[in-house]
């Protein structure tokens, strides 16, 4: 029995092997001769000393800033399997099949990966760099939405949902690719029940506005409305155990800087919060105090909890009710959002009385997008010098707070010098995903960072590209990173068809 268990694993080695030699690059060969140096590969993405779901896609990447024509990188597993690739330019396209087998094979080990780069004066050889694998997987489908850095016209959006396991792209809903008085409308803010696309929604403005909620396979669309409503329910977040969508309702404006490292501004002119039933169609007010702005509502995993953020108004009655929004434009940068949270009974839907869970006023500071891992202990939130829609402030970096130690800390290993922004979990905990600017300082792309169970991250890395250098051609921003474990289910035409139903 012990022969065969052997001759088993002997094939599945030898079949490794011949996965890695005969898919892996076949063109590519290791220089016989090289001369060392002593820097790391200058890839683009960075994809050097990072931690890789034993699921995601290849890690495709290329050299920039060298005299190089030509490149062969070597990924050697700690078992000896071995994967070469290259030899045609400055790109490495990986191939799919081989590198799961690598993946695979080291789960809870390390890569080392040397590249060679060919020049005029021959082969040279960067210093080695790694890749962790971690044990636990990522979950299978990325929903993000592409928007064009223009703030005028509502065309040419669309959700989009990526495989992270390979290359497919499905597309979830597109508007009006090109202007059209009649038809031109936005979508934004997509949000799933529990990382399930079995209970999603997204929202319509403009023409044919309304909230889209999905529920089984059906799409209906709704229009949140009400006297005591300041507008139509905007940044929303499905309860975990219920039919019930916590949603702000924003008066939401933008302003342009003339002067100002960042482009522009957007802001709360007003803000509430309040609970929607998807079943009965019914609206439930739960925080409008006029004094305040509460926004970005998040329920805890258990439902127990709704976390929002909240500031103060600035009080300045030197201007009158009428130009209350400018009013607010001229304080902008005072206004510091802090984290409460309410409790909630499920059974009798009552709220009980707001308790502070972080005060980043006090430290000259504001907070926004707060999430709850899975397991209920870590707080992840984005937190800047001010405001509450971070996504154009360069002082906006990722931070967690413990809330079983009350430990309070950034993100050090995740962050960047750039914008770091709308972030979210994976089902497990174990990744967290978000847009930064920190490729080019214009375009926001989808990051990811392993978070370990001592609540810290390792460095993160670029969204993996069948082409690596999809991201300098791409011309518009990814936003809203949400992770599911499954597909969407429901068809683009059937999402056409419900938002374009008038009645």
């Amino acid at each position: 029995m012990r022969l065969h268990k052997l001759t088993i694993l002997a094939f599945a080695s030898l079949l490794t092997v011949v996965l890695l030699s005969a898919c892996g690059g076949q063109r590519a060969q290791v220089p016989e001769t090289s001369v060392e140096v002593d820097s790391l590969a200058p890839l683009y993405p960075d994809y050097t000393d990072v931690t890789v779901p034993a699921n995601i896609a290849p890690l495709n990447c290329m050299l920039e800033h060298t005299d190089a024509t030509d490149m062969v990188m070597v990924l050697k597993g700690e078992q000896g399997d071995e994967l070469i690739t290259g030899g045609e330019g400055l790109k490495v396209r990986i191939d799919t099949t081989a590198w799961r087998a690598l993946l695979q094979a080291n789960r809870g080990k390390e890569i080392t990966v040397t590249v060679y780069a060919e020049t005029a004066k021959g082969w040279k050889r960067y210093q080695p760099h790694h890749i962790s694998v971690a044990q636990e997987e990522i979950d299978a489908f990325l929903t993000y939405r592409l928007i064009e850095p223009g703030y005028e016209l509502y065309r040419q959006l669309g959700i989009y949902q990526r495989n992270l396991t390979n290359w497919d792209v499905e597309t979830v809903y597109e508007n009006n690719r090109v202007f059209e008085d009649g038809d031109n409308h936005c979508i934004n803010c997509h949000n799933f029940q529990n990382h399930s696309t079995e209970n999603m929604l997204f929202h319509v403005r403009a023409n044919h506005g309304g909230t889209i909620i999905v529920q089984g396979g059906k799409a209906e669309k709704v229009q949140i409305k009400g006297d005591s409503i300041l507008t139509a329910g905007v940044y929303p977040s499905w309860h975990p155990k219920a039919p019930l969508v916590a949603f702000s309702t924003n008066k939401t404006g933008q302003s342009f800087h003339l002067r100002h490292p960042e482009a522009l501004e957007v802001l709360d002119e007003r803000s509430d919060l309040l609970l929607y039933d998807v079943e009965q169609h019914k609206i439930q007010m739960v925080l409008t105090d006029t004094t305040l702005l509460e926004t970005f509502p998040c329920w805890s995993p258990d439902g127990r909890w709704l976390y929002y953020c909240v500031t103060r108004e600035p009080d300045d009655k030197s201007f009158p009710d009428s130009l209350h929004a400018m009013m607010m434009l001229k304080h902008y940068q005072e206004l510091r959002y802090d984290v409460y949270r309410l409790p909630f009974d499920v059974q009798t839907r009552r709220f009980g009385p707001s308790e502070l869970v972080i005060d980043c006023a006090s430290r000259q500071r504001s907070a926004t997008f707060p999430r709850i891992s899975p397991d209920g202990r870590y707080l992840l939130y984005a937190e800047g010098d001010y405001g509450q829609f971070h996504i154009w402030h360069k002082s906006s970096d990722l931070y967690v707070k413990d809330l079983q130690t009350g430990s309070l800390y950034a993100l050090t290993e995740a962050n960047s010098d750039d914008v770091d922004s709308y972030h979210s979990w994976s089902s497990n905990g174990r990744w967290i995903v978000f847009s930064s600017r920190r490729m080019d300082g214009a375009y926001t792309r989808t990051h990811i960072a392993y978070f370990d169970p001592q609540g810290r991250a390792r460095k993160a890395f670029c969204l993996p590209q069948e082409d690596p250098e999809y991201n300098i051609m791409l011309l518009k921003s990814y936003n809203v990173p949400e992770l599911t474990k499954d597909a969407v289910r429901t068809t683009p035409q059937t999402l056409k068809e419900t938002i374009y139903n008038e009645e």
